[in-house]
């Protein structure tokens, strides 16, 4: 197996039969969802798997060097937003590269005896788009992608690259009223792109700002009870 990104883990029984990989947001690494995680309920057992974003300068923050799913500035979120969703704007290569690693990892859950279907991905801003970038492309039906405070990048190439299966996988996004770093029209007009291209999706909005709830954690714990019980 080719090496994967640095990562905590953790299992909540012995033998998990399901795994969660969890992407944390911009400048955050893998610990700022395991307090999360821990705290939640599911009734089987969970690998869950919080990757570290390699380091890169990033625009935004002045070319300043954080942890990154790829490089990002103002003007990506406001091209993210036009209809046309202009991915020459956006760090496609970047994204794809982020895409390749979290792909190294399903393979890795895979090769551990977990089967796609027992595979979700997870992610808060851009981890959330690299959760949708890689699960909306992946072969396989993953058993769901989870889509918080985020925005769908590249969405002009989606219908194109998009695999039949993904279609059968169900995905929770999640967003705050008050977003100031990702509006909620942009996750709206993300939402309603997914939705016109046929795929699976349950919408929840918050009132907060760029961040997670104890409402919204709830609301996952229970779609990932309804979805793993199904």
């Amino acid at each position: 197996m080719p090496p994967i990104l640095p990562h905590i883990t953790f299992e909540t029984a012995p033998s998990p039969k399901y795994s969660i990989i969890w992407l944390h947001g911009l400048g955050a690494d893998g610990s700022d969802f395991v307090p999360i995680a821990e705290e939640m309920n599911l009734p089987v057992a969970v690998r869950y798997i919080f990757p570290h974003a390699p380091k890169q300068p990033v625009t935004l923050n002045g070319g300043f060097i954080m942890r990154a799913w790829y490089d990002i500035s103002e003007n990506d979120l406001e091209s993210s937003h036009h209809e046309t969703n202009n991915s020459a704007s956006q760090d496609a290569t970047g994204i794809r590269a982020s895409q390749a690693e979290i792909e190294k990892i399903i393979a890795q859950e895979n090769h551990r005896g977990i089967p796609s279907e027992h595979i979700f991905l997870a992610g808060f801003s851009q981890g959330g788009v690299i959760a949708l970038q890689t699960g909306l492309r992946h072969k396989d039906r993953l058993g769901g992608i989870l889509a918080l405070s985020t925005y769908l990048a590249l969405a002009d190439t989606l219908s194109a690259e998009a695999s039949v299966a993904s279609k059968a996988t169900p995905i929770f996004m999640a967003h705050g009223r008050n977003d100031p770093i990702v509006p909620l029209a942009l996750g709206k007009a993300s939402r309603e792109i997914l939705l016109q291209q046929g795929y699976q999706l349950d919408w929840h909005e918050y009132a907060m700002q760029h961040s997670v709830c104890q409402e919204e954690v709830g609301d996952i714990e229970a779609w990932l009870t309804a979805v793993i019980s199904r």
